[in-house]
């Protein structure tokens, strides 16, 4: 397939497409760190354009992806396997629950779960009273909705396209492989170029949008638990001192290191999980967890495919297109790491497992977390709404505050901060693999000096997004680099179903055996092998079982005495 170059400075890359992205991306970053300002108005006014656009098409294009992945776990296709038909999975059960564990929960959810079920708890176009005990059940459902089933399915998705073609069909591990049932070899051409291109520049954008949350995040943790300033210059310090760290470890080949930091998070994770349960509210938390998923799951539908078309304001295009965006960017990086850990898995097995676990441990943190920052506004001294409508990063530190858990809370806001600079690290050295593997034409070890080198790019990218403008810019920038990547969605989609076509478990074509009759047409009308079939009809019972036992058949005028007589 893909053939790497062999020397040179691109050793072990695909020549065409590592060039192109260099060049496009450096040059974006020297007309950002040029005219920051003007970027951040330019990232503004794209998003507004495409808004109207957006707030549809995004819509429909995630619901849909859902109802797709829903149908390939329990479809005609639930029993391919995504290696060899006898090929058993990588990891055990439990090694892979674990490890989708790890994925469903990173920094977007730890800067999220608190802010967002507070800002709909004010605000929200689904409810006309706000600031109740209905407006938090709401903002839980509507906090779950963006974080649930239907952001499940657009990762599950790329990690099934990419598993299936690179462990069934032995493709590359890259995202121009779904393109090989409408191309063949031609993949390596020009068109696979620039799908891998889209791919790599959306991924960069959704690492980088990440990494800007939780940098500001940790900034505010920092000065939580230190007393230091949370100004921009700290927030760039804090990027270039977690992506060297993440380069350090890369570059010492500490993959046991890296390991451990992931298990660390998996424990760290648990640990606040059950302090915060344990410490809270412990029964309000429960049922309103409980309460709030049955909403969610009701009203599923609707909020599924809500466009917003009869208000007038930004809602949808600051919520719903912001986070389907940054999921559709930040796809190749989460869809990767699902693949690379599914093989051997049927489609049963991986759809419900990648689509059920995250989903479901999403919803506990959020229903946990999120659930005792709402208890504190409904029964405590609140404070938490006027926090985060003045600073978004200070949610999940307010709420550790709100708690009364005295020197304790220092130490809980210690070890949050903690938890979100290991996931900022592991991030950022994994968003450099992918795109590094995307680049070397899908080999899962790429060079070391390219997963530096886009280590820096991103390092970078990310600190001129958080210049140009913070949180808003780093949400329109996302928003912009997803779109392009949406159509190759749509594409690997096609190729995934004309490759599955091909599957043994797939349906026979089916063969026809008499030309078509239309029931009301008259015999004198229908063609000769039809009237056979049409006269049968006509006969009474016991002649059709004459004909049946090998008597032979009457004529047409017969039959009708006999049916004249029957019916005197």
């Amino acid at each position: 397939m893909l053939e790497p170059a062999s020397a040179g400075l691109l050793k072990g890359m695909n020549p065409r497409v590592t060039l192109i992205s260099t060049i496009i991306m450096l040059l974006a970053l020297m007309a950002g760190a040029t005219f920051s300002t003007e970027a951040g108005v330019v990232f503004k006014v794209v998003r507004a354009t495409l808004n109207p656009f957006l707030e549809w098409y995004y819509v429909l294009l995630v619901a849909f992806l859902l109802l797709f992945m829903v149908w390939m776990g329990t479809g005609r296709y639930k029993n391919v396997r995504l290696g060899g038909d006898g090929e058993l999975p990588e990891f055990t059960f439990f090694s892979w629950i674990t490890m989708l564990f790890a994925a469903g929960t990173g920094v977007g959810i730890l800067f999220w779960a608190v802010a967002q079920p507070l800002l709909m708890f004010q605000s929200n176009p689904f409810l006309d009273q706000t600031l109740t005990p209905e407006a938090a059940t709401v903002a839980m459902q509507i906090s779950f909705f963006h974080w649930g089933l239907h952001a499940w399915a657009i990762f599950s998705f790329m990690a099934m396209v990419l598993a299936y073609f690179a462990y069934r069909r032995k493709l590359p591990l890259t995202i121009r492989s779904a393109l090989y049932p409408f191309l063949g070899q031609r993949i390596e051409g020009p068109v696979g170029d620039l799908v891998d291109t889209l791919a790599v520049f959306g991924t960069v954008f959704g690492i980088a949008t990440t990494l800007g949350l939780g940098v500001q995040q940790m900034s505010t943790g920092l000065g939580r638990v230190f007393g230091f300033p949370a100004t921009r210059e700290g927030e760039l310090v804090i990027v270039g001192a977690l992506m060297c760290i993440a380069i350090a470890t890369l570059v010492s080949g500490v993959s046991r290191g890296i390991r451990r930091l992931s298990e660390m998070n998996f424990w760290l994770s648990l640990g606040v999980l059950l302090f915060v349960l344990g410490f809270g509210p412990t029964q309000y938390l429960i049922g309103a967890t409980i309460q709030a998923t049955g909403g969610y799951l009701q009203n599923l539908l609707p909020m599924a495919f809500y466009t917003h078309a009869n208000h007038n304001s930004d809602w949808q295009s600051e919520w719903t297109v912001f986070f389907w965006g940054w999921a559709i960017a930040w796809s190749p990086f989460v869809g990767m790491f699902i693949a690379r850990i599914s093989r051997g898995r049927t489609l049963r097995e991986f759809v419900m497992g990648v689509l059920l676990v995250p989903t479901t441990m999403t919803l506990i943190w959020i229903g946990v977390v999120g659930g005792t920052a709402l208890y504190q506004e409904l029964f405590g001294a609140g404070g938490g709404v006027e926090a985060v409508n003045q600073d978004v990063t200070v949610a999940l530190f307010h709420m550790i505050e709100g708690m009364g858990l005295g020197p304790l809370s220092i130490v809980l806001s210690g070890v949050m901060t903690l938890l979100i600079g290991i996931y900022l690290i592991t991030s950022a050295n994994a968003g450099t693999l992918v795109v590094s593997t995307i680049l070397a034409g899908g080999d899962p070890e790429p060079p070391t000096a390219h997963r530096i080198l886009w280590g820096g790019v991103i390092t970078l990218l990310t600190g001129i997004l958080l210049v140009a403008g913070g949180l808003e810019t780093l949400r329109s920038a996302v928003i912009a680099a997803a779109l392009p990547f949406s159509g190759v969605i749509l594409v690997m989609l096609v190729g995934t179903l004309r490759a599955l076509r091909t599957e043994v478990f797939a349906p026979l074509p089916g063969v026809r055996t008499q030309p078509p009759v239309e029931p009301w047409a008259e015999l004198k009308n229908a063609g000769e092998e039809a009237r056979g079939v049409a006269l049968d009809s006509a006969l009474p019972e016991y002649e059709r079982r004459s004909r049946q036992d090998g008597i032979e058949p009457v004529s047409e005028e017969t039959a009708r005495k006999s049916k004249q007589e029957m019916e005197q």
